[in-house]
């Protein structure tokens, strides 16, 4: 099984019409169709459906697309490191995260290192800590940024950042919490509570909420904040979550309260350790190790 036949492969599964696909790898139909009949014998499964109007995947396609985009991925991402210059920094730094303000730290690394290195290019790619360490342990990004440290940080090289992520609940500046200065576990034991979908029954949240998931309201659990915050805005309930990612000023009908006792989250960019970095990838490593340095941090 190799590269350009996974090529093949995920180019049918993208168009879901072999006859579409050939058009877009611009080669005739009965050469594309044996690859795929060669690949399914090599793997000993039937990976497409051959419908009268469209092709679709079986379970053991669905798997091997998901791997083989992994893989395409991780051969260009490679491809693109070795065969950059010698004498000027470019290629691609890969970064994942969760919601976070530390983010515009990392954006502002790269704006800085972008004013002497104009040809790196960078990738964010968001998601949870589960899902953004899986990339890091595959090799699909070089650094993950962590709300509070991966549970197996020793792993992992990691710096700790000097800024910490503020948890509060976001509501309706006209809900009966808004006059409160700070939130209390008790007032939100009978509210609509949105949560995130990463809060565990053992996280943090629920142990400083000190109710378990079945005794409270939990009305919806969501990905990403904004999109939370929109239900909010309809006055669906109250997010529990992090300071600075949803506008409260302004014209907006929303607020921010935090937590008492406070909770915050140290934050973390991790990598592998013994990682090979692109020449791209390392100097954007120094460049937040110079800054960090330079603000004695």
């Amino acid at each position: 099984m190799d590269i350009r036949v996974l090529q093949y492969f995920l180019a049918v599964a993208r168009e879901e019409s072999i006859i579409k696909a050939a058009e877009s790898l611009h080669m005739t139909q009965p050469p594309l169709s044996r690859q795929l009949k060669d690949l399914e014998d090599e793997l000993g499964k039937q990976l497409l459906i051959r419908g009268s109007r469209k092709v679709t995947l079986t379970e053991d396609g669905i798997l091997l697309r998901q791997r083989a985009e992994e893989l395409v991925e991780l051969m260009e991402k490679t491809k693109n490191e070795i065969t950059a210059s010698d004498y000027d920094i470019h290629g691609d730094v890969y970064i994942g995260g969760g919601e976070s303000d530390a983010v515009s730290f990392l954006a502002q690394i790269a704006f800085d290192l972008q004013q002497e290195y104009p040809h790196i290019h960078y990738h964010i790619y968001s998601g949870d800590s589960e899902r953004v360490t899986e990339k890091l342990d595959k090799g699909l990004i070089d650094f993950g940024l962590f709300v509070a440290a991966p549970t197996d940080i020793e792993k992992y090289n990691y710096i700790r950042l000097p800024m910490r992520d503020t948890w509060g609940v976001l509501m309706r500046d006209d809900s009966p919490l808004a006059d409160k200065d700070f939130i209390y576990a008790k007032d939100l034991w009978d509210k609509p509570l949105i949560v995130s979908h990463q809060a565990s029954k053992d996280s943090e949240i629920f142990q400083w909420l000190g109710k378990n998931e079945a005794e409270l309201n939990i009305v919806m659990k969501y990905d990403l904040i904004y999109n939370a915050s929109q239900f909010v805005k309809k006055g669906f309930g109250y997010v529990i979550g992090l300071d600075k990612l949803i506008n409260t000023t302004g014209d907006s009908n929303l607020c921010f309260r935090p937590l008492y006792p406070t909770r915050e989250s140290d934050l973390f960019v991790v990598w592998k350790k013994y990682q090979v970095f692109s020449r791209a990838s390392a100097a954007y490593l120094k460049r937040i190790q110079r800054e960090l340095r330079a603000s004695g941090d």
